[in-house]
């Protein structure tokens, strides 16, 4: 029931923009971040397109904005993850296979959104690009 009521809420105002945050720990050369942002960026797409399809939608008439942060560690991921859910963030994480850099089920990235770029930057706003 929470999910069709999603889907009806009006759009609020401001500008729709997509966090990617990616794990500097990892060391992963320049070809594999860009790997694991693709899968983030995807991921959070798919996922704010199943629960709010009216700002996907937005989202994608607006240029796609994205952001690329750097976040420390896992760690700091799991307080970014769970500030991201207290406050209602559709997000997703990218799990690596494990096949080139790091272990299989390593997690490397966080995408975070579209969605509303107030309510993102209360969260990502004080972090530094990648």
């Amino acid at each position: 029931m929470a999910r069709s009521l999603a889907k009806t809420t009006a759009l609020k105002t401001g500008s729709i923009k997509q966090v990617i945050l990616i794990r500097k720990d990892l060391n992963m050369g320049a070809g594999k971040i860009a790997a694991q942002a693709s899968h983030a960026s995807i991921l959070g797409y798919l996922e704010v397109n199943r629960l709010y399809p009216a700002i996907a939608e937005k989202w994608l008439s607006e240029g796609q904005t994205k952001i690329v942060l750097r976040i420390a560690d896992e760690k700091e991921a799991d307080g970014v993850k769970k500030k991201l859910r207290d406050a209602k963030i559709p997000f997703k994480t990218v799990k690596d296979a494990g096949q080139t850099q790091v272990a299989p089920g390593t997690e490397t990235a966080i995408g975070i959104g579209p969605y509303y770029e107030k309510d993102i930057d209360g969260i990502t706003g004080k972090m530094r690009l990648f």
